[in-house]
């Protein structure tokens, strides 16, 4: 199901036959620098059966980005209910293939998801929490209008990762 379109991208919910096409980003070790691995079989299992739910729990979730000019499976993006010290919100976040890194792709579905989340959704402000060392995602955060508000700790496979929490607020009309 088509969720939102930019004027270069199509993103849409996950399917079972996208697996293979996540699988690319996720079990790239050096696209998915900033959670220490590159995932096994198993963890892209849990993470497709972890958007469904997400779907059926929330209403959205990280959505397929599709590029409109060829229909070529870019990654992935959108949105997820995250926990930070100051409680449960919802999160911006993307992960795409590296092939398709630097061409502004990234910016371009964040920014649709955030607006899809202040109109659609009606959420007064959303958030992004990028690793400290993951400069690319926090330049799109940046990119995208939002600034640093606070920071906190994730432990992950045994690692300290320290996070920043970025938040933008919808506009006032």
């Amino acid at each position: 199901m088509e969720i939102l379109t930019t004027p270069r991208l199509r993103l849409r919910t996950l399917t079972p036959d996208d697996r293979a096409s996540v699988a690319e980003a996720l079990q790239d070790e050096k696209t998915m620098y900033a959670y220490e691995h590159a995932f096994s079989d198993a963890e892209v299992d849990a993470w497709m059966e972890k958007m469904f739910a997400r779907y059926e729990r929330d209403g959205f979730g990280w959505w397929a980005v599709i590029r409109r000019s060829d229909g070529a499976f870019l990654g992935q993006c959108g949105l997820s209910m995250q926990r930070i010290p100051a409680g449960e919100v919802a999160e911006v976040g993307y992960v795409f293939a590296r092939r398709y890194w630097h061409n502004g792709y990234a910016t371009e579905a964040a920014i649709a998801c955030r607006e899809y989340a202040f109109t659609a959704l009606g959420l007064s402000e959303v958030y992004s929490i990028i690793r400290e060392n993951n400069l690319p995602s926090r330049h799109v955060a940046e990119r995208g209008g939002m600034r640093i508000v606070g920071s906190m700790t994730k432990f992950y496979h045994g690692v300290v990762m320290p996070h920043l929490i970025y938040r933008i607020d919808r506009p006032r009309r």
